[in-house]
């Protein structure tokens, strides 16, 4: 039987049949179904229809005229809908009863940094010997060329960005705004999965415009409620400053901040300890960024 040279491509049907749920029509020999819910007026025979060609997930020849920006050739991300360990992961590139599939080859060896239901993936599509549709990951000169180089400006930015590859020396993302980073496996507690979002931060502008990035705290947003509230305090302040440091009268800190003497001075030990406060001549003082 030949093989169907028609599947992930737009092609045009003529009308022959029909039932209650679907037009069928014909092209270079093979026989498609066509959803009459996607059209407002009726067709007849003879009429020609344009859509994209596809194999339902019953094994059907199947068009749509809800043609998927994700093509043959044609990249965009899209969502991962399902999982399955022995043939890879399920992503919906909205066609109306078929979701394809990134075979296992094109996945992490380690199963655990697989994309889970909900993580994007960057993907075109393929047809295989057997005129079956495949998902085709981005690679590395997809991302180059799509990326933009970032400017010195971003650093110490938060960044929101998609994990698009996984290698030993570290993660690559490509960040919302199109910028391409790379996060060492030092700036990560876990390293996360192929397709996942993640909030980093920049820690500093490559040459060439790739931010390096980081997935833990700054210092000052891992410290405790306490620094938390009095930082608040000081960012409120016209000039950055309070008139209290750890030399403070107890029951003055309790009056103003409503915590002890202790917690004030463990607090403050903390944004001193993360470069954020200082104090000068009785006053405690928020650090200029660019002082940090």
């Amino acid at each position: 039987m030949a093989t169907n040279q028609a599947i992930g491509k737009k092609i045009s049907v003529t009308v022959t049949d029909e039932n209650q749920d679907y037009y069928f029509g014909q092209h270079e020999g093979f026989t498609y179904r066509v959803a009459k819910s996607e059209f407002d007026k009726l067709h007849h025979a003879t009429d020609a229809i344009t859509g994209f060609a596809y194999e339902n997930e019953d094994h059907e020849l199947q068009i749509t005229t809800k043609i998927p920006y994700v093509q043959i050739g044609r990249f965009d991300f899209a969502p991962v809908v399902a999982v399955r360990h022995d043939l890879g992961v399920f992503i919906d590139i909205g066609l109306p009863d078929k979701d394809v599939v990134l075979s296992l080859d094109e996945l992490p060896t380690i199963k655990q940094l697989w994309p889970a239901r909900g993580d994007y993936l960057l993907i075109s599509l393929k047809v295989d010997n057997k005129g079956r549709l495949w998902a085709d990951l981005a690679d590395d000169e997809r991302f180059q060329q799509m990326g933009k180089k970032a400017a010195p400006e971003l650093n110490n930015t938060n960044v929101l960005g998609t994990v698009y590859r996984l290698k030993m020396v570290g993660s690559y993302v490509y960040t919302s705004e199109h910028y391409l980073g790379f996060i060492h496996p030092s700036e990560r507690d876990a390293e996360p999965r192929l397709g996942q979002q993640v909030k980093a931060r920049v820690i500093g502008v490559r040459p060439d415009g790739v931010l390096n990035l980081s997935l833990r705290p700054r210092a000052y947003e891992a410290i405790g409620d306490d620094a938390q509230m009095i930082l608040a305090v000081l960012q409120h302040q016209p000039a950055g400053r309070i008139p209290y440091t750890d030399k403070s009268n107890p029951e003055d800190i309790k009056q103003y901040f409503g915590i002890s003497k202790g917690q004030f001075k463990r607090a403050l030990g903390h944004l001193m300890k993360a470069g954020v406060v200082k104090q000068e001549a009785g006053e405690t003082i928020l650090v200029a960024q660019d002082e940090q």
